[in-house]
């Protein structure tokens, strides 16, 4: 009688075969490594991470927003109701946006622990997920304390308000994913001050965070519209007041993922081909 092996390629049951979590496991790793670094080091951001954004919710939204009148374009919103969710994906974006530039270089070249990574197990497309994990969490856990403040001062409408941390976690992710496909590219830190000061800060300012997009000229209104953070604003808007944005929410999450995929896809390639090397 002849018996059939099953082949090592058909065979479910060997140890080797790869599944979804053993895949899952080198960027948990990852991110596991940023958490314990953070866990050393996180006085010294507590300040910017949850105070700052709180002070900045107060201020503008029930400070200036105290002295001045709704008006129609706000939708019948109060001010510090239109203001929060803009200031909480706002802040989350800034975050993303400088952990993907230091930190990134810090690894590749400073301090060199992305390649001490990829000489395990760990491959450079596993560092970037990870790292995206690490900074994705931590922009919701600085989202989560900006929403609870949020609601004890009356500024959230609407029991879908925890989607709002899901756009804020998607849209910092967005930011991230370019801006380190860009610093694994590059040898100095010498065009990142730009960076911040000249693209992340005027999107900061002009993205819908403290007034609609609508009172800007045409072609900045549309130049805005090209970046996730606009679109991630308007989802968590609409998540925490209950009323739609100017576009449907779909075609806003659509453009926020495809910054973030487009970005994961070229950070990989980047971090790859450095890394690799």
């Amino acid at each position: 009688m002849t018996v059939h092996h099953p082949s090592p390629a058909s065979d479910p049951h060997r140890p080797d075969r790869p599944t979804i979590s053993t895949q899952l496991r080198p960027p948990l790793r990852v991110a596991e490594r940023e958490i314990r670094f953070f866990a050393t080091t996180w006085r010294a951001s507590s300040f910017t991470m949850f105070v700052a954004p709180a002070l900045y919710l107060v201020a503008m939204g029930f400070g200036l927003g105290g002295l001045i009148e709704a008006p129609d374009s706000l939708d019948g919103l109060a001010y510090q109701d239109f203001v929060a969710p803009g200031l909480m994906v706002a802040a989350a974006a800034q975050l993303a946006a400088g952990s993907g530039l230091w930190p990134i270089m810090a690894g590749h070249r400073w301090l060199g622990f992305h390649r001490a990574m990829v000489a395990t197990p760990i491959s450079p497309s596993s560092v970037v997920s990870g790292t995206l994990l690490w900074i994705t969490g931590r922009s919701v856990v600085q989202s989560v304390v900006f929403l609870v403040v949020a609601s004890a001062l009356g500024a959230v409408g609407s029991w879908w308000a925890f989607l709002a941390l899901v756009a804020a976690g998607l849209t910092s992710a967005a930011f991230a994913a370019p801006l380190m496909a860009y610093t694994a590219s590059v040898d100095s830190d010498q065009a990142f001050d730009p960076i911040m000061r000249i693209v992340v800060g005027p999107l900061y300012l002009f993205s819908g965070a403290f007034f609609p997009t609508e009172a800007l000229p045409v072609g900045l209104l549309w130049l805005v519209r090209l970046f996730p953070l606009w679109h991630g604003i308007e989802l968590a808007r609409t998540a925490t007041t209950g009323q739609a944005g100017d576009w449907p929410w779909p075609a806003n999450l659509g453009v926020v993922l495809v910054w973030l995929i487009g970005g994961w896809y070229l950070a990989r390639r980047t971090f790859t081909t450095r890394l690799g090397s």
